[in-house]
């Protein structure tokens, strides 16, 4: 068992997915069952399981995966045990209860007027709304914009102050990069000029 791979099922379902490797040459190397994989592949087994890459967690090279792909009959062989490896858990999208739904247009509003530099998908991101509603009340033709009052973000409990620092920060990179590229262009600009005139 030792020589198995770190989470096998996991590996299993990477495997499965990512790879044309035998469902036997996948049971082998990850110490299972032929018929757990097969469970694997149909959908029956390890429902819910992550996908956990063998290659990234550095288990297998792809070179190995390739050679035995075209051989059936070749056994995988385990290149190194990684524990270390974090999986990540992939994002859920941020769910809101309905009673804060209404407090998302005003959240943009008050973003729009207080963080103008933030651009529309930053505060989508933010606020977890879409950059389509963003844009319309920015632009003041949001179908209820009459009835939006600006309200702070982080009040309302839609995002952390610190996410909205570092939206901030974000976007006043940006803007800086925006005026030296601006500067740069017309320091071109008049440079050519020059050179047209002389």
């Amino acid at each position: 068992m030792s020589d198995s791979p770190f989470m096998p099922k996991a590996t299993a379902v990477w495997l499965v997915e990512n790879t044309t490797l035998t469902f036997k040459q996948i049971a082998k190397f990850c110490n299972l069952h032929e018929l757990e994989v097969k469970g694997i592949a149909d959908g029956d087994v390890a429902k819910g399981i992550k996908a956990y890459n063998p290659i990234l967690a550095g288990q297998l090279s792809r070179n190995e995966i390739d050679e035995c792909s075209k051989n059936p009959d070749r056994s995988l062989k385990l290149t190194k045990k990684n524990e270390e490896i974090q999986i990540r858990e992939r994002k859920k999208p941020k769910y809101t209860p309905l009673s804060k739904r209404q407090d998302r247009p005003d959240a943009i509003l008050w973003l729009c007027k207080n963080a103008s530099e933030l651009t529309d998908g930053q505060i989508s991101k933010l606020v977890g709304s879409t950059k389509g509603t963003v844009s319309l009340i920015r632009k003041r033709s949001y179908w209820n914009f009459s009835n939006l009052k600006p309200r702070d973000p982080v009040i309302l409990s839609l995002c952390t102050q610190e996410s909205f620092q570092k939206a901030i920060e974000k976007a006043n990179r940006r803007v800086e990069r925006e005026k030296k590229a601006k500067l740069r262009e017309e320091k071109k600009l008049l440079k050519e000029k020059e050179n047209l005139t002389a």
